[in-house]
């Protein structure tokens, strides 16, 4: 075509495999050296958007959109390569990955064979202890499992406009993917405030960026624009495109409105198109090198993130460095030019799903089964090797707190194994499933244990995790003693008139005021909450006021309250590193005059009312002189700041008698009041 239109329009576009070679090699440099996120992957959106709308209305302008025949063709473009890189993932995690992160990967690996890790990992984002899981190597998945959704809804919603338009698709279909636009926008907008971590991986919050790509595929050919104005629209996209993740904390503020900086910047390379000028930006998109690097960029897409995580567990590092990076790129782009090569190259030009009508189907369920077999086996091993590392009552083996009683004599086996296991004890947490939503609401939620009789005494539990953690070890003493446990707990969400953690968080200060007001009219015997936060590391320790004033609310109504002293908190798994350093490693505990004062902050206090009672169990997360990783053969920290249900099932009687002696319950055990 000439340039008398304004455009060169070709059905193939160079610049294209350029753009996407760009947005990956993006998206490397950012998290391999920089350990940011680019913004890449909302290019990809916006390309595919683009790509495949063209597609779909040139088939309905032919006569049809072929269902099967797309579908297979996706199949054989995305499946050969993106199972192969799972395949290699589950053996190499089996091999190098620390056990207690295999739950969190074997789920991760089913939900990205099967196209739902997005979601996967948004559910993640809303439990809180998962807030605290390490990136999995498919962790990268969800830009895939949202683009495959995209494949499959696309062109049903399309084949939907077109038959009810009949006339005019078009124009039908672009007022459709404006209102598409305009509702995800604004929904991912108002996401992005509420909850970001689960907006990021909403597949809603998204759909704007394939509508804003598939809008330009209706429109580019009528825009005509001058030469030089499509020179400098190409480069400002290109600059945009480069310099999103340094201007954006992308990770934490997309998508929203700010993802509009990258997709707009992909948008005017896209409307920038082909200009024919040496000083374009598409000239150096449709160079060689960049456009065969397109052709590996979704192999290298799918590589660099594993690549870069097993790096980092078996170097035991949290950063790369220069050579580092160099080395996982290196090795990351070896393994895409060898998987493009090999494998979806071949399998994307074979006579699979040409020669019979639903090959490429049989196709996709023969090369997932392996992958899912795979990881139902290493489910299978996982599962034996946790259960045969639990806890009971009187385990010889694994005495845990009672190893620091005064006068203990340990009469276990020589070497026994540490429990739990290293599978388990990232979700060795104990809880109580009986919940009701309360009438008052604010998310607030009161769980409680049964009693076959009238309980003999009623403790609630209230604040965040840390209080909540005690579950485990009082569930015991309320079977022996028919104590009713009633749970309010909010995670992130100490018990205070304020929210300590985040100050800005008006709901937690809402759930603290409605948690106290069900508190009141529950009246139970005794609440447990926590007395202190921040035993850390270069941080010092404090009773904060706003818990002062939660408990003067309940000394108003003569409601006893336990405030239990905060265990410490570290700046990485010690169980992690116990796995990978060994028990008896120092790196793995942390001097206890580093952590506790040898006064507690509430000692100090003024202001604490009569009905506070303060339980200190820092002598059973710490000797003299270090808090360590084990004690009594068992593991103590499931994360980096909360206790393994195991252990704190081991301080059962010493919580019982801490709690006794400090209320006077002993040999009360008499029906509670109703």
């Amino acid at each position: 075509m000439s340039e008398s239109s304004g455009r060169t329009r070709r059905t193939f576009r160079p610049e294209l495999q350029g753009l996407r070679a760009l947005a990956c090699a993006l998206v490397v440099v950012y998290h391999v050296w920089l350990g940011r996120i680019s913004g890449g992957v909302d290019v990809f959106f916006v390309i595919t958007g683009f790509l495949i709308t063209g597609q779909l209305v040139r088939a309905r302008a032919r006569g049809g959109i072929e269902f099967r025949a797309m579908w297979s063709r996706m199949i054989k473009r995305l499946f050969p390569p993106a199972l192969t890189v799972l395949a290699v993932v589950i053996a190499l995690s089996v091999l190098v990955l620390p056990q207690a992160r295999w739950w969190q990967t074997i789920r991760e690996v089913v939900a990205s064979a099967l196209y739902f890790e997005n979601w996967r990992l948004a559910a993640d984002s809303a439990d809180y202890f998962a807030q605290h899981n390490e990136a999995s190597p498919v962790q990268h998945f969800w830009s895939l499992a949202i683009q495959g959704q995209f494949y499959l809804v696309w062109p049903l919603l399309v084949a939907l406009v077109a038959a009810l338009a009949r006339r005019h698709v078009r124009g039908v279909l672009a007022a459709v993917l404006v209102a598409i636009f305009a509702a995800s926008l604004a929904f991912s907008v108002w996401l992005t405030w509420a909850d970001q971590p689960l907006a990021y991986f909403h597949s809603l919050t998204r759909v704007w960026e394939f509508a804003l790509g598939g809008l330009l595929a209706l429109v580019i050919d009528a825009l005509v624009l001058p030469r030089l104005l499509r020179i400098i629209l190409g480069w400002a996209g290109v600059a945009g495109l480069v310099s999103c993740g340094l201007l954006f904390a992308v990770g934490t503020e997309f998508p929203g409105y700010v993802a509009l900086w990258p997709t707009l910047s992909a948008a005017l390379v896209l409307v920038a198109g082909a200009t024919a000028s040496p000083v374009g930006a598409d000239r150096m998109l449709s160079s060689r090198p960049l456009r065969y690097l397109g052709d590996l960029s979704y192999a290298l897409y799918l590589w660099h993130w594993p690549v870069l995580v097993f790096y980092l567990v078996a170097r035991g590092r949290a950063e790369v460095g220069p050579l580092g990076g160099a080395a996982v790129a290196g090795t990351s782009l070896l393994l895409a030019i060898a998987t493009y090569h090999l494998v979806e190259k071949p399998v994307r030009d074979s006579r699979i799903g040409v020669r019979t009508r639903w090959g490429a189907y049989r196709f996709a369920v023969l090369a997932m089964a392996p992958v899912l077999v795979a990881t139902g086996a290493w489910q299978l091993t996982a599962d034996q090797l946790a259960r045969s590392r639990s806890v009971t009552a009187g385990d010889l083996d694994h005495p845990g707190a009672l190893a620091m009683t005064p006068g203990f004599v340990y009469q276990g086996a020589e070497h026994p194994a540490l429990a739990p296991s290293f599978i388990s004890v990232a979700e060795d947490w104990a809880w109580i499933d009986s919940c009701e939503d309360s009438p008052r609401g604010y998310e607030l939620q009161v769980c409680s244990t049964s009693t076959e009789e009238p309980p003999a005494k009623r403790v609630a539990i209230v604040g965040d995790s840390h209080p909540t953690q005690f579950i485990a070890a009082l569930l015991p003493i309320a079977r022996q003693r028919n104590w009713q446990l009633i749970v309010l707990s909010r995670g992130g969400c100490p018990f205070s008139v304020e929210s300590e953690i985040d100050p800005d968080n008006q709901a937690c200060r809402d759930w603290n005021a409605a948690a106290a007001d069900e508190i009141l009219d529950l009246r139970p015997d005794a609440v447990l909450t926590t007395a202190t936060r921040d035993v850390r590391l270069g941080l010092t320790e404090q009773t904060p006021p706003g818990f002062v004033a939660q408990w003067q609310k309940l000394d108003a109504a003569s409601i006893p309250v336990l405030a239990v002293r905060d265990n410490p908190r570290y700046d990485g798994s010690p169980s992690a590193c116990v796995e990978q350093l060994g028990p008896d490693a120092a790196d793995c505990s942390a001097p206890r005059t580093e952590l506790y004062a040898p006064e507690p902050p509430y000692r100090s206090l003024t202001g604490v009312p009569p009905n506070v009672s303060f339980l200190d169990f820092g002598d059973y997360y710490c000797d003299p002189e270090v808090c360590p990783a084990v004690i009594g053969n068992v593991l103590l920290y499931l994360d980096d700041n909360h206790l393994t249900a195991a252990y704190l099932s081991t301080m059962a009687p010493i919580v019982a008698d801490a709690i006794e002696t400090a209320l006077g319950w002993a040999g009360t055990d008499e029906p509670a009041p109703a």
